[in-house]
């Protein structure tokens, strides 16, 4: 049976994971976490498509992107992996591939799901204790996002924007969901749409119509069985 096709529907922002081959290491020092991020940030600028929250990690990133058109995500993930690959392979004298095939990615509803998105990303160190605080790690958008450091990367979401009139109050607002770990059922349901690919949201059929492929799985079993009218 042929894969589906990415998910796309226009004006909803894309959770995209990247992982190493068999999990190994795709940073080995800080030089190249700094790398990584500054060809995501001009990769994301050629191609004008805003960032909204990242973070990395030793061996995957999980990104959180708005793509304007079908393909966006696929072009900036191929020009960054390429550029990646060949400056990683050349520094630690390697060859090879270093992703474990192609990335994961879906689609989230804005609304209901984005800030739980921001935090799911921005937990990662927490949840794998490489830090005490979701600031406290330097190689993720969370810093921007609670006023400790200006991000040249992130492009924030309106849901963002609607936690306050101010950067401070937007700023303030967000600390106070960050220091909140989410619910196993959030992170169950983040994580089986990162990893199957069907909309993390309300699914209706406007959006299955705007889609490039079913936003949703088939009901599982047979279907039923219409009996003719009597």
């Amino acid at each position: 049976m042929s894969r589906l096709a990415r998910l796309y529907v226009p004006g909803l922002p894309q959770l995209i994971l990247q992982r190493g081959n068999n999990r190994t290491p795709i940073f080995i020092d800080e030089a190249d976490f700094r790398a990584y991020r500054d060809m995501l940030r001009d990769a994301s600028r050629e191609l004008a498509l805003p960032v909204h929250a990242y973070v990395l990690m030793n061996d995957h990133v999980h990104l959180l992107l708005s793509a304007p058109e079908q393909g966006g995500a696929g072009s900036l993930m191929q020009r960054l992996g390429r550029r990646y690959v060949r400056y990683f392979n050349d520094r630690h004298a390697r060859t090879g591939t270093l992703w474990e095939g192609r990335f994961r990615s879906t689609v989230i509803e804005p609304r209901a799901w984005l800030l739980a998105c921001y935090r799911y990303i921005e937990q990662n160190p927490v949840r794998a204790g490489l830090a005490a605080q979701a600031a406290h790690y330097p190689w993720s958008s969370c810093r921007h996002h609670v006023g400790l450091a200006t991000d040249a990367l992130v492009t924030d979401h309106r849901e963002y924007w609607a936690l306050g009139n101010t950067p401070f109050d937007r700023q303030a607002s967000y600390r106070q969901l960050i220091e909140a770990l989410p619910s196993d059922e959030a992170l169950a349901a983040l994580r089986y749409a990162a990893h199957r690919g069907w909309l993390l949201g309300e699914v209706d059929a406007g959006r299955d119509a705007a889609a490039n492929r079913r936003i949703a799985p088939l009901p599982k079993g047979r279907p039923r069985k219409i009996q003719a009218p009597d």
